[in-house]
C-alpha cells in the first residue's frame, strides 16, 4: 500500500462525512461519531442468518443460546430502520428441539478454539465405558445428536464421539501438535466430505 492511496482513502473518507483531523507527513486522528453503512444483506442471506440463529437458539447450550440471541439483536440493529421489522417478521422459525443431552459441549468448544487436548469418559453404544485423549476437530449438528469428530490418541485415528455419551470432558490445557484447520482438511478427505 502506498502513501497515495492511504491519502486518496482518507480524502475518501472524508467526502462521506468523517472527521479527520491532520495532514500528511504528521499524521490523521478519526474522531468519533462516523459510523460505516448499514449492513446490506438480501432476502436469502438475511432468511439464511435468522434462521441459523434461531436454530443455535434450540439447541440446549445456554452460552451459545446467549451469543446467537446477541447476534440477532447485533443484526437487527444495523440493518437500515426500514427493515428492521424482517427480523421479528420473518417466517422462518425454527421448531421446538428436544433438550440437548450435551453438558460438555462447552469444554468441547472451548478445546477446539484454542487446539488442546480433551480427556473423554466415554460410553459406545454397547456400553463399553473408555478414556480416550482426543484432539477436537469439528461437532456435527443432526437433528436427533451433536458429534465429535476428533483424532483419537488411543487408536491413531479419526473417530467420532456423539456428546449425550460423553460422561466427563475435561480439557487437558495440553496443545495437540497439529493445527486444527490441518486436521479438518484430513478428515474430510478420509469422509469424501467436500465442503
Amino acid at each position: 500500500m502506498s502513501l497515495r492511496t492511504i491519502y486518496r482513502d482518507i480524502d475518501t473518507l472524508r467526502g462521506q462525512g468523517a472527521v479527520i483531523e491532520g495532514e500528511a507527513g504528521f499524521g490523521y486522528a478519526l474522531k468519533p461519531g462516523f459510523t460505516l453503512p448499514p449492513l446490506m444483506f438480501g432476502d436469502d442471506e438475511l432468511d439464511a442468518l435468522i434462521l441459523g440463529l434461531r436454530l443455535v437458539m434450540k439447541r440446549g447450550d445456554p452460552d451459545l443460546e446467549e451469543a446467537a440471541t446477541k447476534a440477532l439483536a447485533k443484526i437487527e440493529a444495523v440493518l437500515p430502520e426500514e427493515r428492521w421489522d424482517e427480523v421479528a417478521s420473518n417466517g422462518l422459525r425454527a421448531g421446538p428441539a428436544e433438550a440437548s443431552e450435551a453438558p460438555h459441549l462447552g469444554a468441547v468448544r472451548r478445546a477446539m478454539r484454542e487446539e488442546t487436548k480433551l480427556r473423554l469418559h466415554y460410553t459406545d453404544k454397547k456400553d463399553a465405558v473408555s478414556i480416550r485423549v482426543v484432539w477436537p476437530i469439528v461437532v456435527g449438528f443432526f437433528a436427533g445428536s451433536e458429534v465429535l469428530a476428533a483424532w483419537c490418541e488411543l487408536r491413531g485415528d479419526f473417530r467420532h464421539f456423539r456428546l449425550d455419551r460423553i460422561a466427563d470432558a475435561g480439557v487437558l490445557g495440553e496443545r495437540y501438535p497439529r493445527r486444527r484447520r490441518v486436521l479438518l482438511a484430513e478428515w474430510r478427505a478420509q469422509e469424501g466430505i467436500d465442503v
